[in-house]
């Protein structure tokens, strides 16, 4: 009685593995040759794992039940059988051996970017992406399509959420069916990981490093995903899909596609002679503003400061010049998440959005950009004469500016500032360079962005604390290298800030010199 009860319960640890293998709790079989590899080799493991499993537990089991003390077994002695270390050593070595074969062939295999019919560039930057078709002259911008009121479950849109209101997007990333297509994958800023479980493709997407993968689908169809790496607040809004199409349709696709670029720089060329009314500039200006700029500046125009600073009665969209506000929108701001919409937007796009912000919110200044505006100051026209001069005149300033600051870099190194002088100098570098990450709270974002407050490197050796903002951090790659964007003198009081804030009240004083010795180690 008791050995078939035994056996009952050997099968039923081993049904529900082969039940589960067929479930949705269970690894996707995917769309491709190798998702399908990696399933199997994912099945075979789990098969190896539960014989395993089986076979222990069922040895322990046995024993507890047939050599208890109550029916009268009595324990073996022995002590160094040469016989069982052999047996526990070889059987382990064989089977890792079983695993690491197929697991080998399988890595291989999706790291081989040989022989491929389409290359792709994808970059992630927050939080989008951006195709581009190489040989094909075709790019774009991929962008979550769902109104922002329906996933910040704001009443009265009068719409109902799609099942897919997450995982959509305005653009498609369109491949063709039968081909293999090779994937370069970047980020503009920080690290983003492009993930579509059908192909079996997960791979990250460094600023500064060109990682790949490829996928070849034989069956056409839309696939989606979504980026895998923490990559800031909107990180859950920065969805994949991909459409896959027949040889056939993806030809139409690609000459539909340069058709459309065509017609977009014949309106381009078309809005240059025409003016848009108030009204139209600031409909459209809204609508993109919505789409591209709330997400940082929020709907209200007051912004996350300091990472994303207000534009309501800000200096920029209220006192500054109509040229320097087209010029943050076009080309961004280096240092910053302010990014270059220049390749984004349409010139009036980006028209209609600075004359939004500059008139939105109570700011009412009364200015009407229009495309021939921005296209002047983008430098494409003749009337950006005046642009470049000024243009000139500023790169001068910015000279001079440079040649003074290296001089005074060099006098602080020789300059010993309190406690209180780089508390204050240092709390304003925080909140302009590290505080996106690290937090105003010093909390961070872990595990990508680690705490600060009470951190072993704000209490630990100084000169390893030195490195990490000089030369960044090889262990997380989301630490920059600050020691070409930051003075001496701003390294050493943001250091000293970081190890004297949040409670952490070490004491230490960090002196321009004292970087200037670590860092020419």
């Amino acid at each position: 009685m008791s050995r078939r009860n035994l056996g009952w319960l050997l099968l039923g640890m081993i049904l529900p593995n082969i039940a589960w293998a067929e479930t949705q709790l269970n690894l996707t079989k995917g769309v491709t040759e190798i998702s399908n590899e990696v399933y199997g080799l994912h099945m075979f493991v789990l098969y190896i794992c539960t014989a395993i499993g089986v076979v222990v537990f069922g040895a322990m089991i046995w024993s507890m039940i047939f050599h208890r003390k109550s029916k009268g077994a009595k324990a073996a002695s022995f002590h160094e059988s040469t016989k069982v270390e052999i047996i526990w050593t070889v059987v382990p070595i064989l089977i890792l051996i079983a695993m690491a074969a197929p697991a080998t062939k399988t890595l291989i295999a999706m790291e081989n970017n040989d022989d491929s019919d389409l290359t792709i560039q994808i970059t992630g930057s927050q939080w989008k992406w951006h195709y581009k078709y190489f040989d094909q002259g075709i790019e774009f911008y991929s962008v979550l399509s769902t109104p922002r009121e329906q996933f910040q479950n704001q009443q009265g849109t009068g719409q109902d959420k799609g099942e897919h209101y997450l995982l959509e997007v305005d653009k498609h990333l369109v491949i063709p069916a039968n081909k293999k297509v090779r994937f370069l994958m970047t980020s503009d800023d920080v690290i983003h990981s492009w993930w579509v479980p059908a192909f079996a493709v997960k791979q990250d997407a460094n600023p500064g490093f060109i990682n790949e993968a490829w996928t070849k689908v034989d069956k056409p169809g839309i696939y989606r995903g979504q980026c895998a790496e923490l990559c800031g607040k909107d990180h859950g809004f920065m969805p994949i899909v991909v459409e896959v199409k027949s040889e056939a349709d993806f030809d139409n696709w690609l000459n539909e596609q340069k058709q459309l670029i065509a017609d977009a720089k014949a309106a381009e060329a078309a809005s240059l002679n025409a003016s848009m009314s108030m009204d139209e500039l600031m409909q459209l200006g809204e609508t993109t503003y919505n789409a591209y700029c709330a997400a940082c500046h929020q709907p209200t125009g007051l912004g996350l400061p300091p990472a994303f600073p207000a534009l309501k009665g800000s200096p920029l969209a209220t006192s500054g010049s109509v040229a320097d506000h087209i010029n943050v929108v076009f080309n961004g701001r280096a240092g910053t998440g302010m990014q270059a919409y220049g390749k984004q937007l349409s010139l009036k796009e980006i028209a209609a959005v600075v004359t939004y912000e500059r008139n939105a919110w109570g700011n009412n200044t009364g200015d009407a950009v229009q495309a021939a505006d921005v296209q002047a100051v983008a430098g494409g026209s003749p009337t950006a004469a005046p642009v470049k001069e000024a243009v000139e005149k500023v790169v001068e300033q910015v000279t001079e500016a440079v040649s003074e600051a290296a001089t005074a870099v060099s006098e602080d190194l020789s300059k010993q500032y309190t406690l209180d002088e780089m508390m204050t100098k240092g709390e304003k570098v925080y909140n302009t360079m590290c505080v996106a990450c690290h937090q105003p709270t010093g909390a961070g974002l872990p595990p990508a962005f680690p705490p600060l407050k009470g951190s072993p490197i704000a209490a630990g050796d100084i000169n390893v604390h030195i490195d990490m903002v000089v030369n960044g951090s090889k262990k997380n790659p989301a630490m920059a290298a600050f020691g070409a964007q930051l003075s001496k003198t701003d390294i050493a009081a943001v250091i000293t800030y970081e190890r004297n804030a949040w409670g952490n009240n070490t004491g230490d004083v960090v002196q321009p010199a004292d970087v200037d010795a670590a860092s020419a180690k």
